[in-house]
């Protein structure tokens, strides 16, 4: 299924009053702007890729997103970041996957334990530099045991992750995602989907690449920004048909809950991440 193109949500020109002027855009999105770093299908080359801090693959992945408001998006982004948009409009993300082998510097990758189901919710953002990134208001994860450097990410990087109960099962071209949560909670926040995935995408649109060529995520710890770049190979994408969702991650991280179906529904097999060191 093709996503629906981004909608336009401005006043059209005859219903606007003859005296109006165009409002300024606020000054920190003034700032940004001019100097926004070129959405691109491959990763930069970051300062330290040799040397990466994280790795890790991401396997099975199921992009779904939904048209937002710039703002209700920005009061959740971290200071110094603005909302980025396509078209005057932003995107919340649902992302369901498996986290496979999990390591540490050049250390290998945990077979087991480093391996987990995991969902997150996740905003697009801008900062100063121009840099794009994500922001992420939740990330659901399945072992305890792979939260402890889970722990050590909400500790070091603010990043917000959650224990939940978890699944993916697959059964040919159909793969089914669960996730309820454990703790801190809300408990119980769930979400289900069932997709079927298509054809390969062989030219990715606008709004694709927007969606999907993100290489840092901004944080905030102890009130400065931190930005942690990662590189991966160009993603293999297919379009995916969504058959079933029912959800309320979204809600429970702090955004209007989803009206209607996503803008935009991918799948990927997956590529291996590296992370290096965060800066500012």
């Amino acid at each position: 299924m093709p996503p629906t193109p981004p909608t336009d949500h401005s006043t059209p020109p005859s219903a606007a009053p003859p005296a109006a002027a165009p409002a300024p855009a606020p000054a920190a999105v003034q700032a940004v702007l001019p100097a926004l770093v070129p959405i691109a299908a491959d990763a930069p080359r970051h300062p330290g890729t040799d040397r990466p801090l994280l790795t890790q693959s991401w396997l099975d992945l199921t992009f779904l997103h939904w048209p937002a408001d710039p703002a209700d998006v920005a009061p959740l982004l971290p200071p110094g970041t603005t909302p980025d948009t396509l078209d005057g409009v932003t995107y919340v993300g649902l992302v369901a996957f498996r986290m496979h082998r999990v390591g540490w510097l050049r250390l290998p990758g945990i077979p087991y334990l480093g391996s987990f189901p995991e969902t997150n919710v996740r905003l697009y953002s801008v900062d100063h530099h121009g840099r794009r990134g994500v922001v992420f208001r939740s990330l659901d994860a399945s072992r305890l045991l792979p939260v402890l450097p889970v722990l050590a990410a909400r500790t070091l990087f603010r990043l917000p992750y959650q224990w939940s109960r978890m699944s993916v099962r697959r059964n040919g071209t159909t793969l089914t995602y669960t996730s309820r949560r454990r703790w801190p909670g809300p408990r119980g926040a769930h979400s289900t989907l069932t997709v079927r995935t298509g054809e390969p995408v062989r030219e990715p649109t606008a709004l694709e690449h927007f969606l999907t060529a993100r290489w840092g995520l901004h944080s905030d710890f102890a009130g400065r920004l931190l930005y942690l770049p990662n590189s991966h190979p160009r993603w293999p994408l297919q379009r995916a048909e969504l058959l079933h969702c029912d959800e309320d991650l979204v809600a429970a991280a702090g955004l209007p809950a989803p009206a209607g179906p996503p803008a935009s529904v991918l799948y990927s097999s997956g590529v291996p991440v590296r992370f290096t060191r965060p800066n500012g």
